[in-house]
């Protein structure tokens, strides 16, 4: 079926799928966007669709359709400036990731209150650039509020491979934990040497992915609540008595995740939706870009000032800027 090229709501609410989670099945899409921005076109076409309650929700595949992007070269800049667009104020992500410890299972999943960057430079963490500097907060990267509500009522979401639920497998954050819970995030595509994963361990990490940053960085400059789903695939490296992580190893999990990927999806549309609409979520960082220019008026790049107004139309007028 043929779906709308346009859309003309505001779309409070995205979702993010990362490697094994490629659309929302419970929900019926109403249009289908191809979006271009000032950093280029996004990984996919965002697909809208709206829940029974009439909240219209956007899903957008971060490695592509068929998954045919490295971590290294997922437009983050463009997915993230293409949901602001649409008005998103809220992004839930999802990603594939390798347990850093061992009370953290293969098919557990995690929701993490901190992040390490280890990678390497190569991807734009940032829309500003030299003309026009700002800097953003970013020592609490995901949304406390809106991680708890998901250990609050996703906590007992996961079913095993007969539907039922799992008791083998659990859900883990901050406050089911008792402690920061801290994704380390590398450049990738290949996975961590055993050496590697022992120091990140030993860091206090807990899972290890290939997508949290730029991702988190832009989302936080774009004003957008961000909080990301880790669905745990491995042990990574750092076990002595484990072969290191395979291809098969983490496909096999993925399967098994993508299920409960779909489940905790659903149910967490369901209990955002009346808080999105009340306002209770999704407007902390409102405004918080405004006040955050460094560069004086006479100095702003009026080109880069520009493409700003895409993410901010009205915020700083283009008549201060003197080149």
């Amino acid at each position: 079926m043929s779906l709308p090229h346009t859309f003309d709501e505001p779309v409070p609410l995205a979702v993010i799928g990362g490697t094994g989670l490629y659309k929302l099945d419970s929900l019926e899409p109403v249009a289908k966007l191809t979006i271009s921005t000032p950093w280029g076109q996004p990984s996919s076409p965002i697909t809208i669709s709206k829940t029974a309650t009439g909240l219209p929700i956007a899903f957008l595949a971060r490695h592509g359709q068929t998954h045919d992007l490295l971590p290294t070269d997922v437009p983050s800049q463009a997915n993230i400036a293409a949901l602001k667009s649409l008005g998103v104020k809220i992004i839930i992500a999802f990603s594939a990731v390798g347990s850093l410890q061992e009370h953290i299972r293969p098919r557990d999943f995690v929701i993490p209150n901190q992040v390490i960057d280890r990678t390497k430079g190569i991807r734009k963490s940032t829309f500003f650039e030299r003309g026009f500097v700002a800097h953003a907060g970013f020592g609490d990267p995901f949304d406390n509020r809106i991680a708890k509500i998901i250990a609050e009522t996703c906590e007992n979401c996961l079913v095993n491979e007969d539907g039922v639920a799992d008791k083998k497998h659990r859900l883990h954050s901050k406050y089911t934990d008792g402690k920061d819970l801290t994704l380390i995030c590398m450049e990738g595509p290949a996975f961590s040497t055993r050496a590697e994963s022992k120091l990140y361990k030993s860091w206090g990490g807990s899972v290890i992915n290939m997508s949290c940053i730029p991702e988190s960085k832009l989302a936080r400059e774009a004003e957008i609540s961000y909080q990301m789903i880790c669905m745990s695939t491995d042990y990574d490296a750092w076990r002595e008595d484990e072969e290191p992580v395979t291809v098969e190893t983490v496909v096999g999990n993925l399967n098994a995740n993508s299920r409960n990927a779909h489940i905790i999806a659903e149910k967490l549309i369901e209990v955002l939706e009346p808080k999105i609409k009340s306002g209770e979520i999704g407007n902390d960082l409102q405004g918080s870009m405004k006040m955050a220019i460094s560069t004086a008026p006479h100095g702003r790049d009026k080109k880069v000032m520009e493409k700003m107004h895409y993410l901010f139309p009205g915020y700083w007028p283009l008549d201060e800027s003197t080149r």
